[in-house]
């Protein structure tokens, strides 16, 4: 079950698809954003499926509306940070990919978006206030796809 909306978000630093002294794996914290930017956790189970694929092809094309409404957005599955870079150049995104790989699922299950049974993260976001909160939580079936029209709303309203 996800997160609560009110929750206070789980704190988290995790490697990443961005570059460190010219290798993927720069550690990513959810504190590296408080106070600054709100962040959408857009929690995704594999790097290279096809409902994947085209979500974060969605996601760089509205790149500029989430930043414009102060908004940081990291993907997060349980794909290494090799795989996220590998991920990441393929597709041109912008932003930062999370390897929840080891423990394998650890922050997405203190999310709510963990699937153990399966082995991968679970399809859903999280938009967590610039103040630590919880502002909206919601999962998404697995062959679906979120609804950025619905986040950018979300955000408009932290405003």
């Amino acid at each position: 079950m996800p997160i609560a909306v009110g929750s206070k978000a789980p704190d988290f630093s995790l490697p990443s698809s961005e570059l460190d002294n010219g290798r993927p794996g720069k550690v990513i914290a959810l504190g590296d954003f408080l106070g600054k930017k709100h962040v959408v956790l857009a929690f995704y189970p594999l790097d290279f499926s096809p409902t994947c694929t085209g979500e974060h092809g969605c996601f760089k094309n509205d790149f500029d509306a989430f930043d414009g409404l102060d908004a940081q957005v990291l993907g997060v599955s349980i794909d290494s940070a090799w795989c996220h870079a590998a991920f990441k150049k393929e597709l041109g995104i912008a932003y930062p990919l999370l390897a929840d790989f080891n423990p394998k699922g650890k922050m997405a299950d203190s999310y709510g978006f963990y699937h153990a049974d399966k082995g991968i993260t679970g399809r859903g976001t999280v938009i967590v206030s610039k103040d630590g909160v919880v502002a909206y939580s919601e999962e998404i079936g697995l062959g679906e796809s979120r609804s950025n029209e619905k986040l950018l709303a979300a955000l408009k309203a932290l405003a």
